[in-house]
């Protein structure tokens, strides 16, 4: 078993796009309405959208590989690319996604350690990230890793109104 990652540049916004659709559609396909699935995808993995965030300098994507094949990605967020004003001694975890395929192979954890890892390098107190109330796995594995509600806010899924917890973890 072979775990590598690697940082994501602009030659690779069509693998982002396409692991992008695919893992979001798999996650949340059957909580919502096919109408509002396609909506939500067109606007947040569009090329324009997706090649917007890869240039912006605070905020990073890197690509997991489990036995060299493209299993997820972490996206990470500082300074004004945060999705909720958490300031500069924070970093966020706007995106863990794994292909279906990939999970429970520890993935998650390694993309959360590498994010830890380059908080406490940039010399962060916090990381934080949104989860959807939803999504009891997901809050179940990141209180077992030590973060802690503290909070929540909107989520909009095309028109609908949707609830992120807002999860925290302290790191000094």
């Amino acid at each position: 078993m072979t775990i590598s990652i690697s940082k994501c540049c602009r030659e690779d916004l069509p693998i982002l796009q396409e692991i992008s659709i695919e893992t979001f559609d798999q996650t949340f396909r059957d909580q919502n309405s096919p109408e509002t699935m396609k909506a939500y995808l067109e606007r947040a993995f569009n090329a324009k959208q997706l090649e917007k965030e890869l240039s912006d300098p605070s905020s990073e994507f890197f690509f997991i590989y489990f036995n060299q094949e493209l299993a997820g990605y972490l996206k990470i967020n500082t300074d004004d690319a945060q999705s909720e004003k958490m300031g500069d001694e924070s970093l966020e975890i706007e995106r863990i996604y794994i292909r279906r395929t990939f999970q429970r192979k520890g993935l998650g954890k390694y993309l959360i350690n590498q994010a830890l890892d380059m908080a406490r390098s940039q010399n962060k107190t916090m990381v934080w990230l949104g989860v959807w109330e939803k999504n009891e796995k997901a809050i179940a594995f990141y209180k077992k890793i030590g973060f802690v509600q503290n909070g929540a806010h909107s989520f909009y899924m095309g028109d609908e109104e949707q609830t992120d917890l807002i999860m925290k973890k302290h790191l000094f």
